[in-house]
């Protein structure tokens, strides 16, 4: 009886090590993880300082640019008239493409019920030139803004945009920082 127990405390604590082993070197490996991705630092648009100079189309070294325009929903007012989607001084809300906007046609247009309608930007054809953001801020709410996508930019050492904005708006910020969004979040200081 007395053999059985030494066994069994025996297999207890090399089992015990081996458990201890693994997770030591699974914490190790995930900080090691966690360092390095809070190490990775990623392109960002400031949305409080942009300008729309439209050099985030023209300046990439992205052709169409990762820059593109993000909807915040929470905060339109799914006009009819929206400032983002027509041209200022256009003959009717016809949706005829001399009357949009945008140059690609990128923002889609559906209809809720009357008098509301929802705007989605499609990334595909958005080239990062700021108009609609522009049009929103400037006879709406900003719900419309710039955002780099992370997942198209190719992270240059120096960003060709960053350079030749004139409102500095474009810094680099920690990797697993979320995107400066307007909305729910206020206006940094």
């Amino acid at each position: 009886m007395e053999r059985k127990k030494t066994k069994n405390r025996r297999e207890f604590i090399r089992s015990s090590m081996r458990f201890g082993m693994v997770l030591a070197l699974g914490g190790v490996g995930g900080l090691a993880f966690r360092n390095a991705a809070a190490g990775k630092s990623v392109w960002q648009i400031d949305p409080f300082k942009c300008t729309w100079c439209g050099r985030c189309a023209t300046h990439c070294v992205l052709n169409p640019s990762a820059v593109k325009c993000v909807h915040a929903y929470e905060m339109c007012g799914y006009c009819d008239l929206c400032g983002g989607y027509l041209k200022v001084g256009h003959s009717d809300r016809s949706t005829a493409a001399e009357n949009q906007l945008c140059p690609t046609a990128a923002i889609n247009r559906k209809f809720i019920e009357e008098p509301y309608y929802e705007y989605v930007i499609n990334e595909d054809l958005c080239i990062g030139c700021g108009k609609c953001a522009e049009g929103c801020t400037a006879f709406g709410n900003g719900s419309m803004f710039l955002q780099i996508k992370h997942d198209i930019c190719v992270d240059c050492n120096e960003c060709s945009i960053a350079r030749v904005c004139p409102s500095d708006a474009i810094k680099r910020i920690n990797g697993p920082d979320p995107y400066l969004m307007k909305g729910d979040f206020s206006e940094p200081a």
